[in-house]
């Protein structure tokens, strides 16, 4: 252990927004280093609300006393949206900037490829926001961890809704990389499991933030569906939404939409915002439990705007690994590791496990229905889907991670 030892009591955080928290007391000069790789420009809308909700945290646990009497320091950079770049981060952070562990990563592709770099080196990359299965099934390692609730859980939590439906003709819309094959694959997995009458009967697959959406919606009008799942997001789903609903597209059909409900991608539809559709999302101002009641408070105070789903993710990423930290009896990587595996957060989104079978969190997310009011999008008649009860059976994960 590097710098000096100091004595801490730990206290009881009223909320339990961060665990337990170290009594004040000096901060020596040496920082434990965190590298954090992210899509800032590539994608502010969800970017920038995360880089402020782990900003956020980060001021917290120093204010409390850091880690173990030490600084937590996190060195940011921006990959652009290329793999290849956010290769090159991360060999500089670890090499030069000797970071203890690797967080962040959005796009799929990106966070499959920091997995890949940490197998190799054998580094802990905590990865906060890319939902490709693949990441901690298929590419599973020893070294990556997921925080976000996955394709397959979050499209596991809309087929549920789903089968409820009447819905029976389905068509899939999905941008063209792994988020996007990852979650209609999982979505017609469970949707079939559950509802055996289902038939999907075409997709459209158009490339990530290139979408044509007159061609997009004329191809899937004359398929004449009765349910519509779509996964596009960010302008995508703003052209996508806009020209389904010019055309009549969405007009007496089902239509389940992942993410749609997140402020990020909701705000910006304003009164265009879709009504009735199924989605996972993140009703902010609405969550009455304690802890989430808090941390609305608090950020709102901080920031001077409510949180957005990229400000908790953000926020629950910075807090995992410092309760990771604070609980590992070492900071050498193999022992963070076996650390990590089963570790238990507490935070605002509710208790959550990372758990030791595949490395996946069991943070969850929220279920309900888009409508519009006073001019807004926003969600109805949610509730919290946790995580825990959307995954395979055990059995199942091993088979994934078989050779991992």
């Amino acid at each position: 252990m590097v710098g000096k030892k100091f004595r801490h009591r730990w206290l009881a955080a009223g909320t339990g927004l961060l665990g337990a928290l170290l009594a004040a007391a000096p901060i020596s000069a040496e920082p434990v280093r965190i590298g954090e790789i992210n899509s800032y420009t590539r994608l502010p809308a969800f970017t920038v609300p995360y880089r402020k909700g782990w900003q956020f945290a980060l001021d917290q646990v120093n204010a409390g006393g850091g880690i173990h009497g030490r600084k937590l320091e996190v060195i940011s950079r921006d990959d652009a949206g290329k793999p290849g770049t956010a290769l090159r981060i991360a060999e500089e952070l670890v090499g030069k900037d000797k970071v203890l562990l690797l967080a962040g990563t959005f796009f799929s592709h990106i966070g499959l490829a920091v997995a890949e770099f940490a197998k190799r080196n054998k580094v802990l990359f905590v990865a906060a926001e890319p939902l490709s299965d693949a990441l901690v099934w298929a590419k599973g390692n020893r070294y990556t961890f997921r925080l976000r609730p996955s394709t397959y859980m979050q499209s596991a939590m809309l087929a549920e809704q789903a089968a409820k439906s009447s819905a029976r003709r389905w068509v899939t819309i999905a941008p063209n990389y792994a988020y996007g094959k990852d979650a209609v694959a999982a979505f017609k997995k469970v949707l079939k499991r559950l509802r055996p009458d289902v038939e999907f009967v075409g997709a459209q697959w158009p490339p990530l933030f290139k979408i044509d959406g007159g061609a997009t919606v004329r191809a899937l009008e004359a398929l004449k569906p009765e349910g519509i799942y779509n996964v596009t997001f960010g302008p995508d789903l703003a052209k996508f939404v806009r020209e389904g609903s010019l055309r009549g597209l969405f007009k007496n059909r089902t239509v389940v939409s992942l993410l749609t409900g997140e402020p990020e991608y909701l705000d910006p539809l304003k009164a265009e915002a879709p009504q009735g559709w199924i989605v996972t999302g993140y009703p902010a101002a609405q969550i009455q439990t304690p802890a989430h009641k808090k941390f609305y408070a608090d950020y709102l105070a901080k920031y001077a705007e409510p949180p957005k789903a990229g400000s908790l993710v953000g926020y629950n990423t910075l807090l995992s690994i410092a309760t990771l930290l604070r609980k590992s009896p070492s900071l050498d990587t193999e022992t963070l590791v076996a650390t990590m595996a089963g570790l238990q957060v507490a935070a605002p989104s509710g208790d959550l496990v990372f758990r030791a079978l595949d490395h996946q969190s069991t943070m969850g997310t929220w279920v309900g229905n888009t409508a519009v009011r006073d001019g807004r999008g926003l969600m109805v008649d949610w509730h919290y889907a946790n995580g825990a009860d959307y995954l395979p059976a055990d059995s199942e994960v091993k088979k994934l991670r078989a050779g991992n």
